[in-house]
Parts: structure tokens; sequence; C-alpha cells
């Protein structure tokens, strides 16, 4: 377990209070892949949430010994930098580099417990450990999904952007779960049962009727 700061002073708790409104810029941020694939839009806050709970379900399917939280962490952190940078997609990158390193380590210089910031992003990046290919894995894990449900709502472009999304993870436990996501209807969680007479009378025993 990483130790951890106490603040006990202004001039620490401002910038942690300059740490949250910055986090606040990832909801404002979207996610530009979204742009060229024709359909569909992100934040980066929004896709950052869907990857921690991805991350969370690689490490309970997990056959190795997992430290979750440091899983979650590196989810939460892996695109901190794109509040300041702004997030490339593939395209972008081939022509625009965005130094991330340095947004990262003017974060962390600014910010009571940078210091734990920096080893998380730093483990995350070397991918040395079981828990950041999970959390790598997570990343892209999450953009399949994303590609799916814009697949089932009729872009066809996404279809074909899926295998090369699926190939760049490394891990089982990741790899199976967009096998089964891909052949999986994205609606299939709340209209599985599409014969269920619910959805004809909405008729239901433990609830009263309806006019």
């Amino acid at each position: 377990m990483r130790k951890k700061t106490k603040i006990n002073n202004r001039a620490g708790l401002e910038q942690v209070v300059d740490f949250l409104f910055e986090a606040g810029m990832l909801a404002k941020t979207p996610r530009s892949g979204f742009h060229f694939l024709g359909s569909g839009d992100q934040s980066i806050a929004e896709h950052i949430s869907r990857v921690m709970y991805v991350g969370f379900s690689l490490c309970q399917i997990s056959g190795k010994p997992v430290d979750v939280g440091k899983v979650l962490q590196m989810c939460v952190f892996h695109d901190f930098a794109e509040a300041r940078t702004s997030d490339l997609n593939y395209v972008h990158q081939k022509y625009v580099y965005a130094d991330e390193e340095k947004a990262v380590k003017d974060l962390v210089k600014n910010v009571p417990f940078g210091k734990a910031i920096w080893q998380i992003l730093d483990e995350y990046r070397a991918r040395n450990s079981y828990e950041s290919l999970l959390a790598k894995d997570a990343d892209q894990l999450e953009w399949i999904l994303s590609l799916k449900e814009e697949w089932d709502i009729g872009n066809n472009r996404a279809k074909t952007w899926i295998p090369s999304a699926v190939k760049r993870l490394k891990t089982p436990e990741a790899k199976s779960l967009a096998k089964l996501a891909i052949k999986t209807s994205s609606d299939n969680w709340w209209f599985a049962n599409k014969n269920d007479a619910w959805w004809v009378s909405r008729d239901s025993k433990t609830k009263k009727k309806r006019f």
C-alpha cells in the first residue's frame, strides 16, 4: 500500500482544489475517434468511468492474484493527461505529438500527492506488471464495447474497426470478454427475452395496473 500524503496547510488544500477542477475538464473533453467513426460521442470522463468497471471485471475473472486497487487507480489516471493535451486519436497521432509526459510532470508537481500519481502512471506505462496489462486491456476493451454499440445501431464502419482493437489485447481475460462482446447485442442486458409479454402489456403481478 502506498503511503498517504498528509495535507494540513491551506496551500496544499488549494492545490487539491485545482486538481479537482482539472479533473472536471475530462468531462468537457471529447474522445476524437468518434469524429472519424461518423457516429457516437463520448467524453474522456465517460470513457474512464467504464474503463474502471471493465478493469474491475477483469480482476474478478482473472486466474491470477492481482491488486484490484492498483488496477482501478491505473484506470482512473490512464487518460488524465488529456485534460491538458486533449484526445489525439490514431489518425491525429500520425502527424501530431502530444507531450503527455510533460503534462503529467506539470500535474504532479502542483499537487501534494503528485508522487503517488506519478508512480501509478509510471507502472501503467511500463507494462511490466500484470495489473498494468489488465488496465491497458480495460482501456482497449472499453473502446471495443463502444464500437459494438455503434455497430448495433447501423454503423458498419464500426464493425471494420473492431479487429485491430482486438489485436491490441494482451491478457486472456480481456480476449475472452472481447470475443463474447462482439457476439452479444449491446441491448441484451435488458432486452434478451424479446418475447416476454411485458414488452406488450407491461403487466406484472408486482406492479400496480397502469392506465
